[in-house]
């Protein structure tokens, strides 16, 4: 895994002449270090860390990325303090109510990931609306990941095709790779090309385990709120350079 240090400038990087990604995924970390950093109460990390997120959002779509995935809250961020858990719960409240606006005139197709169903009510019809009012735009995809993992994703598909076998449904010789992954919440989706992990952490952090096997990481070492579009071309230019050989020679 690369490790790249963000420039204080723009890059100036022309991305016509390379070889795009069709997924990005990105691992929004290191909002309480920025928070943290400034003497500040990590709230405001993820505060700054939402608006980097509008951002860099519009910027992919501008740009021609067709599927974004963004890790935006964990199965095991619950055990976090419980002021800094309801601090992003309103957090999110706030920005889905947003978001019906302010991507109303945007071609983005909002889309939720992970089991929505440990979330206030009032949360989860904002979820339910954000999906609805944008699922006939024609534009990118952003998948936004909320009490997401990437183990419980798998033993959630792993129940379903069970239950499908135990009714005679399927046979266990049906079971493949391919059935594995029409039963993951991105269904219908190509797994991720380029995974991006800001914060200079080197791990996975229970993100898109099944769909990122042979996706390739950058990891950067900069802040979640400090990251900027010039740091994703960075983190593209890289990713161009790199041979995928998918297990071949």
């Amino acid at each position: 895994m690369a490790l790249f240090k963000s420039k204080p400038k723009d890059s100036g990087i022309d991305l016509s002449e390379l070889n795009l990604p069709v997924h990005i995924g990105i691992i929004m970390d290191g909002n309480g270090r920025w928070a943290k950093k400034r003497g500040l109460p990590r709230s405001a990390g993820h505060t700054a860390g939402a608006q980097v997120f509008r951002k860099i959002t519009r910027y992919c779509s501008n740009i021609g990325i067709k599927y974004l995935t963004v890790y935006a809250f964990s199965t095991e961020n619950w055990t976090r303090p419980s002021d800094e858990v309801s601090a992003l719960l309103r957090l999110f409240k706030s920005y889905l109510q947003e978001a019906l606006d302010d991507f109303r005139d945007d071609s983005i197709v909002v889309k939720f990931i992970g089991d929505r169903s440990a979330f206030p009510k009032e949360l989860i019809e904002l979820m339910d609306d954000n999906e609805a009012i944008s699922k006939d735009r024609d534009g990118m995809v952003l998948n936004i990941a909320m009490n997401y993992g990437g183990r419980d994703e798998i033993v959630r598909a792993v129940k379903e095709i069970s239950q499908l076998a135990t009714s005679d449904d399927i046979s266990i010789e049906e079971i493949n790779d391919q059935l594995i992954s029409d039963h993951l919440y991105t269904r219908g989706q190509p797994d991720p090309d380029l995974i991006i992990r800001p914060s200079g952490e080197h791990r996975t952090s229970n993100f898109l385990l099944w769909q990122s096997a042979y996706a390739e990481y950058v990891i950067m070492d900069i802040l979640w709120p400090d990251f900027k579009e010039s740091d994703l071309d960075r983190a593209i230019v890289e990713y161009s350079k790199r041979s995928r050989r998918f297990g071949g020679v």
